[in-house]
């Protein structure tokens, strides 16, 4: 059974920091390219970075370029992790994890497949 688990949210203040967690198990993802996303409420889900299978590529939303920071470990299992620095209150959102599988754009929720619960990422200003 596929299960991608995300953990590390919680409440920060503005200029904070947080450490995103996804831990995929159930099958094998280390040739699979990953991302983040998150969703505000009233808002649609919106792109935030995305990495390669090899952990050698890496992108990112204008939005959070320059403050996150994506990267992976593909050892017996797969775990992608954002880290987050300089957080603002408009970070402030739910925050996914999913494997990148359909030929679109990396930025593109519709080419994603296997998505987490999410966790909460609240800051506070």
């Amino acid at each position: 059974q596929v299960q991608l688990v995300e953990s590390g949210g919680g409440l920060v203040q503005a200029g904070g920091s947080l450490r995103l967690s996804c831990a995929a198990s159930g099958r094998t993802f280390s040739s699979y390219d990953m991302g983040w996303f998150r969703q505000a409420p009233g808002k649609e889900r919106e792109f935030v970075a995305a990495i390669s299978w090899s952990g050698g590529s890496t992108y990112y939303s204008d939005s959070v370029k320059g403050r996150f920071t994506i990267s992976r470990v593909n050892v017996k299992n797969t775990v992608v992790y954002l880290q987050m620095n300089s957080l603002k209150p408009e970070d402030t959102a739910v925050y996914y994890c999913a494997v990148y599988r359909f030929n679109t754009a990396a930025t593109d929720k519709n080419g994603y497949d296997y998505w987490g619960q999410g966790t909460q990422v609240t800051v506070s200003s």
